[in-house]
């Protein structure tokens, strides 16, 4: 939502519109407004047809709302989650090893495993720091 406007933000928008135009110029400005929102929505819309036309045959599938972060990231990840399970599998794998490892050789859980061991620091110890990874 543009402005992540709500009805009370845009109560206070008008009432501060109509103190400053007043009620004999609020509707003219409004009718404005309006032939200029319509104009941008003609000017993207001629854009967005324009960039699809124009698009090599490998481009085909592209959608521009895919250049919309919120959008890329449930497309690419939440639906391939959710939807055939390749990457729920992945996680599946990675957490039945970090448990595994955590239980240790002897099959106990609760024990020091190597990984387990690995995350516990001492007290007063320093975390490992990697430079080239930050």
């Amino acid at each position: 939502m543009l402005l992540d406007l709500n009805f009370t933000k845009l109560l206070v928008l008008a009432v501060i519109a109509l103190i400053i135009f007043g009620p004999e110029r609020l509707p003219a400005m409004a009718a404005q407004a309006g032939r200029a929102l319509r104009e941008v929505r003609k000017l993207l819309d001629g854009a967005k047809s324009e960039l699809q036309e124009n698009l090599p045959p490998e481009f085909s599938q592209f959608d521009i709302t895919d250049l919309n972060p919120k959008t890329f990231v449930r497309k690419h990840l939440i639906d391939e989650i959710s939807g055939d399970g390749v990457l729920m599998n992945a996680f599946s794998d990675v957490r039945n090893a970090a448990t595994d490892a955590i239980k240790g050789s002897n099959g106990t859980s609760g024990g020091t495993g190597s990984a387990l061991s690995a995350v516990n620091l001492s007290p007063g110890e320093q975390p490992p720091f990697d430079s080239e990874a930050t």
